[in-house]
């Protein structure tokens, strides 16, 4: 399953996968609408249960609060199999959303077709999105999810300050740590 998610993954330099999918705000999110407002656009694939997600969630809303001026934006995406996790219904995505104080968009991808387009493995995964909405970075937040003080590098905020800056990003990819994405059986 991982080598077909790999082969069958949205490529650096690829256009994502567009998407409408509705959202913890009970509004239905659609990509083409943030490429059009936003110059970048960070998709997390996240969840509300796993403990890297947790891990992150501070220093996302940090990223969105920091950056948000200059038209970037962050959207979680939740893919999880909630038949089998029913921690990650979209009516506790809701909860989480509240009790987490989101400062960006939370939305459900039922069908799991988004987080497959996107070649999602785990939870947290960044895929940053210029404002083409060509894949550019793909991975890691930052190199230490267990503390914050310890990071020496900050993949997400470097990526989108090279991409507002108009230079190429570097790495393109890093190999996301978290748990995996649940995926429906069959």
């Amino acid at each position: 399953m991982s080598l077909l998610m790999e082969t069958t993954g949205t490529p650096i330099d690829g256009y994502a996968p567009d998407f409408e999918l509705p959202g913890v705000d009970d509004e239905v999110h659609h990509l083409a609408r943030y490429l059009e407002k936003f110059r970048v656009v960070g998709v997390i694939f996240m969840c509300n249960h796993c403990p890297y997600v947790h891990l992150y969630l501070n220093r996302l809303k940090e990223i969105q609060a920091d950056f948000q001026t200059q038209k970037v934006t962050l959207i979680g995406i939740n893919a999880n199999d909630s038949v089998q996790y029913p921690d990650d219904s979209f009516e506790n995505m809701k909860t989480f959303a509240t009790t987490n104080e989101l400062n960006f968009p939370y939305i459900r991808d039922v069908t799991q077709d988004v987080g497959q387009s996107f070649g999602a493995q785990t939870t947290p995964q960044v895929f940053l999105l210029d404002k083409d909405g060509k894949l550019r970075y793909k991975g890691l937040i930052d190199d230490n999810a267990n503390d914050p003080a310890g990071v020496q590098v900050q993949y997400l905020r470097n990526a989108i300050a090279q991409l507002l800056n108009g230079e190429p990003v570097t790495p393109t990819s890093t190999e996301a740590i978290g748990c995996s994405v649940k995926w429906r059986n069959g």
